[in-house]
């Protein structure tokens, strides 16, 4: 039976899942139709989630804006690293810091995880597609290889920025999208 009070009252615990949720979905769309992810979206997410959580989460307060700020350092040092080297834009970083502010610490390490498989599915779907699994399982040995001899983040992001052009571009947005999203619903968090 349709229980309108259960419902409200659902959506009372949940709704900063849900916000998050939404902006995730907005991030997407955007990220896939421009390949990136603005500032004026991913800038007010962060401090949304600063401020919601010193303000309004159960734990509001300074504990709320420590639990935030931590969220926010694990949704940065995720991604930072396949940022440094060109892997990724920007905003694809940007806003998985806003979903720790937001969701806080370890929902956003399960969220990440998640995400990156999505990534990689999304990924190898793509290669497939488009008949280039040679191409490109020899350029990912070859960024391994980069990586693991390289070792200078700015040496490594310039090599990437000259590789870029013959690489199919994912926009990452989605697969944070997807696997963020799978993930608040998997665990119950959307209601």
């Amino acid at each position: 039976m349709f229980d309108f009070q259960e419902i409200v009252s659902r959506l009372g615990e949940t709704w900063p899942c849900w916000v998050v949720t939404v902006t995730l979905v907005v991030a997407a769309v955007i990220d896939g139709l421009q390949l990136k992810v603005p500032n004026w979206l991913t800038f007010p997410m962060i401090a949304s989630g600063w401020i919601y959580s010193a303000a309004f989460s159960p734990y509001a307060g300074w504990e709320g804006l420590f639990l935030s700020l931590i969220g926010t350092a694990v949704g940065l040092a995720v991604l930072l690293p396949p940022y440094a080297v060109g892997g990724m834009g920007a905003g694809d970083v940007k806003l998985m810091a806003g979903v720790g502010a937001w969701m806080w610490g370890t929902v956003t390490l399960y969220a990440f995880a998640v995400s990156a498989l999505a990534g990689g599915l999304i990924a190898i779907g793509m290669v497939l597609w488009r008949g280039a699994w040679e191409k490109h399982k020899n350029q990912f040995w070859s960024i391994i290889n980069e990586i693991i001899t390289v070792k200078d983040p700015e040496k490594l992001a310039e090599i990437a920025a000259e590789r870029k052009p013959r690489m199919f571009l994912l926009p990452y947005g989605i697969p944070i999208a997807i696997g963020s999203i799978a993930y608040f619903a998997w665990s119950g968090m959307l209601g």
